[in-house]
């Protein structure tokens, strides 16, 4: 079930996606909530109130649940929490698993790139010993995952036998790479960061030089 993994988290490490967006994609964020309104933020521009079934700057805004927005874009729905990073949408977004990314490692040969599980912002430490992508409880909750209902397991680690919820991530996204329906594992124990292991890893061509990991789509 269980190789060794890479060390802990140190540093985060800048990650660069080749290879252009399209022309009509926007940067959208929010920057905050009040009551069934959302401040949309599009483009770096003037941030907006705007009420579910608005449009701003062609960003409709869906619904406000809490801290997170629901916005669609081209028919593309997106899910947004306050204070996030902005999130690239429409102009034909890629489809399933496209994308070329380029991750350059730390000074101890780490690649820790940000990205998303299910649309919200996770930091990923890339560990080709995990057979599936393992989050701690605490980031599962803090992303909604109702890990509670998963397949109940056993892990070996290297503080022994721990036991956890394996479940469906409905996507997990670095890059412009998104990959739909990965298999994870929720385990009880804290984690500096959420190991990206094979179940996401495998449905790529991954080639290291030097101090820069690529991955490219596998068809």
């Amino acid at each position: 079930m269980r190789r060794p993994a890479l060390p802990a988290l140190l540093t985060a490490v800048a990650l660069l996606v080749i290879g252009s967006l399209p022309a009509a994609a926007q940067q959208v964020s929010i920057g905050g909530v009040s009551g069934a309104r959302a401040l949309l933020i599009v483009d770096g521009g003037a941030p907006r109130f705007v009420a579910a079934g608005q449009t701003h700057q062609g960003v409709k805004l869906l619904k406000v649940e809490g801290d997170t927005a629901t916005v669609e874009i081209d028919g593309r729905r997106q899910s947004l929490r306050v204070g996030e990073a902005p999130v690239s949408l429409g102009g034909g977004a890629a489809p399933q698993g496209s994308g070329r990314v380029v991750m350059t490692a730390d000074s101890r040969g780490h690649f820790s790139p940000a990205g998303q599980i299910n649309g919200r912002s996770v930091q990923f430490l890339v560990d080709t010993g995990a057979t599936e992508v393992i989050l701690s409880e605490l980031e599962a909750r803090r992303i909604n995952l109702e890990f509670a209902k998963g397949q109940r397991v056993t892990v070996s680690t290297a503080n022994g036998q721990v036991n956890g919820h394996r479940i469906q991530l409905d996507s997990v996204r670095v890059g412009e790479a998104m990959i739909y329906g990965v298999s994870a594992i929720v385990l009880p124990q804290p984690m500096p960061a959420v190991l990206l292991g094979n179940s996401f890893l495998n449905r790529f061509q991954m080639q290291r030089t030097n101090d820069q990991l690529t991955l490219e789509r596998r068809y």
